[in-house]
C-alpha cells in the first residue's frame, strides 16, 4: 500500500510548492514512519543546534570548541532518538558538522578531515565491517540456521526451558562471528519465531512463546554480546576510548573481564520462568519436530566448511594477538586481522557469491553509525565537552560512597534509555563523561565507565529501546505490556548484578572500581 500512495503522489499533478505537506508526508510514511514524529525530531534536532551553537551564551569553562561540539551532539540525539534521519546518516553526518562548525580546532584555515574522519579510519570500524560480511556470508549459506538448529537438536529441546537454554547456546555460538544484538536477533528471528509457533494456543503455550522470544532474541543476544568484544558495537567504543589512554584490552582480556556475565543469563531465567509459569510447557510433536528440521538441512556443504574453517580461524587470530594472555602469536591489530579476514572472503571461487548479495547482508547503516560515534567520543574529549559535562554531574554525586554513585548513575543511565532506540549512540553519548568523570569522584575510570555503560545494554523496560527488541516484538508474540511486566525486574537484576557480581570480580582482576590510582594489570 505504501508503495501504491508513493507513486500515485509521484504521478499526481502541481506546482512545485503545492500542498507541500501532502507530498513531505506521504513520503515519510510510505518509508514506514510517521509523518509527525519525523518531522518534530528533524525541526527539533535543527532547532537545538542552532540555539546551542548562535543564541547560547558561551558558559563557564566551556571552550567555544566545546560549545560547537556540544550543538553536534545534541543534534545527533535528537535524530537519533527521533530517527529523523537514518542511524548512519546521522553518523556519517557528524563529521560534517564538526568541520562546518570548527568544534574541531582549524589550522591555520585548514579544516581538520582527518581528525575529523578518525572514527571511519580506527581499526575497530574494519574489524566491525569483517565481522558484518562474515555474518552475510553466513545468511547466504544458511550455516547461522544450521548452527542453531544442530544445538537445539543437540540439546533435545522439548520443553520451552529447553529451547531457552539451546538458543542461550546458539547466542553464545554466534555472538563469536555475528557482530550487533541486533545483527544476531535477525539472523535468528525465523528460527526462533518457527520453533515458537511449534507451541499451541492455550494460555500456558502462548505464556511459553513469550519466553522464548524475549529471552532468546533479546536477554540472549545481549548478555552473550557482553563477552565478545566484537559482539557488541559499544564494547569496540569503550575498547577505543580505552586504549587512548593506555588502558590497553586484548580480545582474550576483555572475555575475562566480562565471563562473569554469562551469569545473568541464569538469573533472567530464573526470573522469567517464575514470571509466566511456562518453563515445563512441551513442544508440539515434541523433540522429534526440531530434529527433523535439522535433518532436513541436510549434509554440510564444502562451502559451509571452509566459511566455519575461516571463522574459526579468525576468531584464533583476534584471540592470538599482540598481548594474548594464552600465546602471542603476531602484533597485528585486530582491525588489520578483520581486513585479512575480508580479502580471504572474497578469493576468486572460494564462494558462490556475487558482491551485490554480500551487500545487500551488510548492515552499512550500523557501520556508518560506528564510526560516527567514534569520531563523535573523540571530539567530546578533545573539545573539554566530557570533561565539563562530567564537573556538571559530578555535583549530583559527589560526598557519596562507590556503590551509591554506581546506583545513582546506573539509574539515571536508564531513565535516559527509556526514550532512546540505539545502544550504540546512548554509549557514544556517555562513555566520554563516564570517563571522565571517574577520577573527579575517586573511581577508577575503566571499571565505573564499563559497569555504567554495560548496564545500558539492559534498557529492558520498553521494546523500542534495543533494536534486538523491536525486532522480536515485531514477531508477535508478546504484546508491549508483557515486555515491561518482565523488564522492570530485569532492569533491576541487571543494576544489582553489576554492583554485586561485576564490581568485586572487576577488582579481584586488579580493577577495584574504589581505587583510580591501581596499576593496570593487562
Amino acid at each position: 500500500m505504501a508503495d501504491n500512495i508513493a507513486q500515485s503522489h509521484y504521478a499526481a499533478p502541481g506546482g512545485l510548492f503545492e500542498d507541500g505537506w501532502r507530498y513531505v508526508s506521504d513520503n515519510i510514511r510510505a518509508s514506514g514512519r510517521q509523518p509527525s514524529s519525523v518531522v518534530a525530531g528533524f525541526a527539533c534536532a535543527w532547532l537545538g543546534f542552532v540555539l546551542i551553537l548562535a543564541v547560547m551564551p558561551l558558559p563557564a569553562g566551556l571552550s567555544w570548541e566545546g560549545k560547537a561540539v556540544l550543538a553536534v551532539v545534541v543534534w545527533a540525539s535528537i535524530m537519533w532518538v527521533s530517527e529523523a534521519m537514518p542511524v548512519g546518516v546521522t553518523g556519517i553526518s557528524i563529521p560534517l558538522l564538526l568541520v562546518l562548525t570548527k568544534g574541531l580546532a582549524w589550522t591555520d584555515n585548514n579544516p581538520p578531515m582527518a581528525t575529523a574522519f578518525a572514527g571511519f579510519t580506527n581499526e575497530v570500524v574494519w574489524l566491525c565491517l569483517f565481522a558484518f560480511m562474515a555474518g552475510a556470508f553466513l545468511q547466504l549459506l544458511k550455516l547461522d540456521r544450521r548452527i542453531a538448529l544442530a544445538i537445539l537438536d543437540k540439546v533435545k529441546a522439548t520443553n520451552a526451558g529447553r529451547v531457552v537454554w539451546g538458543f542461550f547456546g546458539v547466542n553464545l555460538v554466534l555472538a563469536l562471528f555475528v557482530p550487533a544484538a541486533n545483527a544476531r536477533s535477525a539472523t535468528l528471528l525465523s528460527i526462533v519465531d518457527g520453533v515458537a509457533r511449534l507451541f499451541g494456543d492455550t494460555e500456558e503455550e502462548r505464556a511459553a512463546r513469550k519466553m522464548i522470544v524475549i529471552q532468546s532474541l533479546v536477554y540472549g543476544a545481549m548478555i552473550c554480546g557482553m563477552v565478545i568484544m566484537t559482539a557488541h558495537l559499544p564494547n569496540l567504543i569503550l575498547v577505543d576510548i580505552f586504549g587512548k589512554a593506555n588502558f590497553k584490552l586484548g580480545y582474550v582480556d576483555w572475555f575475562v573481564m566480562q565471563v562473569p556475565y554469562l551469569g545473568m543469563f541464569v538469573l533472567t531465567q530464573l526470573w522469567l520462568r517464575y514470571h509466566f509459569r511456562a518453563s515445563k510447557v512441551a513442544i508440539s510433536g515434541g523433540y522429534e519436530q526440531v530434529h527433523k528440521m535439522h535433518q532436513e538441512m541436510g549434509p554440510m556443504s564444502r562451502a559451509e566448511w571452509l566459511l566455519l574453517i575461516l571463522l574459526i580461524g579468525g576468531a584464533l587470530m583476534f584471540a592470538l594477538g599482540k598481548g594474548s594472555p594464552i600465546y602471542q602469536l603476531h602484533q597485528y591489530p585486530l582491525g588489520i586481522i578483520g581486513l585479512i579476514g575480508i580479502m580471504i572472503l572474497f578469493i576468486p571461487g572460494l564462494f558462490p557469491f556475487t558482491w551485490k548479495e554480500v551487500q545487500d547482508r551488510t548492515i552499512w547503516g550500523t557501520f556508518l553509525l560506528l564510526g560516527g560515534a567514534l569520531t563523535m567520543t573523540g571530539a567530546m574529549s578533545k573539545s573539554g565537552l566530557a570533561d565539563w559535562l562530567a564537573s556538571g554531574i559530578q555535583t549530583a554525586v559527589v560526598g557519596h560512597s562507590w556503590w551509591m554513585i554506581l546506583l545513582i548513575m546506573m539509574v539515571g543511565t536508564h531513565i535516559i534509555r527509556i526514550g532512546m532506540l540505539s545502544n550504540v549512540a546512548a554509549v557514544a553519548l556517555l562513555a566520554p563523561i563516564l570517563f571522565a568523570m571517574a577520577p573527579k569522584v575517586g573511581l577508577h575510570p575503566v571499571a565505573f565507565t564499563m559497569l555504567v555503560a554495560d548496564t545500558d545494554s539492559f534498557a529492558y523496560i520498553l521494546p523500542t529501546q534495543i533494536t534486538a527488541a523491536v525486532i522480536a516484538y515485531g514477531a508477535g508474540h508478546f504484546s508491549t505490556a508483557d515486555y515491561a511486566r518482565a523488564g522492570w525486574v530485569s532492569v533491576l537484576i541487571g543494576i544489582a548484578y553489576g554492583i554485586v557480581v561485576m564490581t568485586p570480580w572487576y577488582a579481584y582482576l586488579g580493577v577495584p572500581l574504589w581505587d583510580p590510582s591501581a596499576p593496570w594489570p593487562f
